[in-house]
């Protein structure tokens, strides 16, 4: 017996483990003002965030965001809190599990699922040493941000290379970087949407939201809008609407800062006086319900609609861990870890094909 990665009942001879890290944004520990201000502080300290200069930020930060943020956001989150915690984490922690099944299922123990957050806990480093105690000498990330900018998958790996530089044996690495497009991805999001219609009719409009990003981000080359618009396009193509149906915004816009339009707020106040008397919404960008969604969106935004004017407002539910959406993580594994598991095992992910292509957005709509 020796010591392998922390694991003191390590035989040699013994075969080595694929770890797959599902790595979500995170959340606060609780809905309180103590538990808001580290998580906001490392939240709104990282510069893929907040593209200003460091000793300028701090001083906005400690002079105004951490005196009062915290308690105002607490506010917020103890309307989403459940008996459960805080959604984000126990929908992303259902994920895992749905996906944690399926993998042993199919790979039995070959292969170790972990969930950790950019912020906040369990947290990307615990979880990593989870993995690398488990015997993964190769390790697929995978963020559950479908659609690839800077400020959440670039900022996923500036902390997993953190995490690795105080690694003394860095196993193999692989990282999805988007999976915006991936067919099944795709597929349970119209299956998500074909689901609400069947049981409570169509709206007038169906309203894609997505978190939004400063304009000056997206022009210095953050591909996020491109990415947004690909999804909204091959879900209402697969959907069979026109044009007419269907408008892609962008929400939580904060500062004076111009950001990517349109925002999903304004959207949404003005369609009443369009005509638009029902309304329905997703948020294809959050793999998991969160405060993003059920307060900003379900909350916030309804009640922008309604005051507006219109008659019927209804959010459509993250994808969560619906099993077609467990199957689609599944199939973004499986695609990423090709050559690594034994040739005998059937992989469903090499069958897929993901859609490519240049984007054909850059002067329409996100800006």
């Amino acid at each position: 017996m020796v010591e392998y990665f922390g694991r003191t009942d390590y035989v040699h001879g013994s075969p080595a483990r694929i770890g797959v890290l599902l790595a979500n944004l995170g959340t606060p520990d609780a809905p309180t003002a103590k538990a808001l201000y580290p998580y906001l502080r490392d939240f709104l300290f990282d510069p893929r965030i907040i593209e200003l200069p460091k000793w300028k930020w701090w001083l906005i930060m400690n002079a105004f965001i951490l005196r009062t943020r915290p308690k105002k956001s607490a506010e917020l989150y103890s309307r989403v809190w459940t008996d459960r915690g805080s959604p984000l984490l126990f929908h992303s922690q259902d994920l895992r599990d749905g996906l944690a099944k399926e993998i042993q299922a199919r790979y039995g123990d070959q292969i170790l699922v972990e969930l950790g957050m950019r912020y906040g806990n369990p947290t990307m480093e615990s979880a990593m040493t989870r993995l690398l105690a488990g015997g993964a000498d190769r390790v697929l990330v995978v963020p559950l941000f479908p659609q690839y900018s800077a400020t959440t998958t670039g900022s996923t790996v500036d902390d997993l290379g953190r995490i690795l530089s105080e690694t003394r044996w860095v196993p193999h690495l692989r990282v999805v970087s988007e999976y915006a497009t991936n067919p099944l991805y795709i597929s349970a999001l119209v299956n998500s949407i074909r689901e609400f219609w069947d049981r409570d009719g169509k709206p007038d409009k169906l309203l894609f939201s997505y978190h939004g990003i400063p304009k000056r981000y997206y022009t210095s080359g953050d591909p996020y809008p491109c990415h947004c618009l690909r999804t909204s396009r091959l879900v209402t193509e697969q959907l069979g609407l026109s044009p007419e149906q269907h408008i892609t915004t962008f929400q939580s816009v904060f500062g004076r800062e111009e950001w990517v339009k349109p925002a999903t707020i304004d959207t949404i106040a003005e369609l009443p006086k369009k005509g638009v008397e029902r309304l329905d919404v997703i948020c294809p960008g959050f793999s998991a319900d969160c405060l993003e969604t059920i307060e900003e969106i379900d909350e916030e935004n309804r009640h922008a609609f309604l005051n507006g004017g219109g008659k019927q407002f209804r959010y459509i539910p993250a994808l969560n861990s619906r099993p077609d959406h467990v199957q689609a993580i599944l199939s973004v594994v499986e695609q990423n870890i090709q050559g690594w598991v034994t040739s005998e095992v059937q992989s469903i992910g090499s069958a897929r094909s993901v859609e490519h292509g240049g984007c054909t957005h850059r002067t329409s709509s996100p800006v």
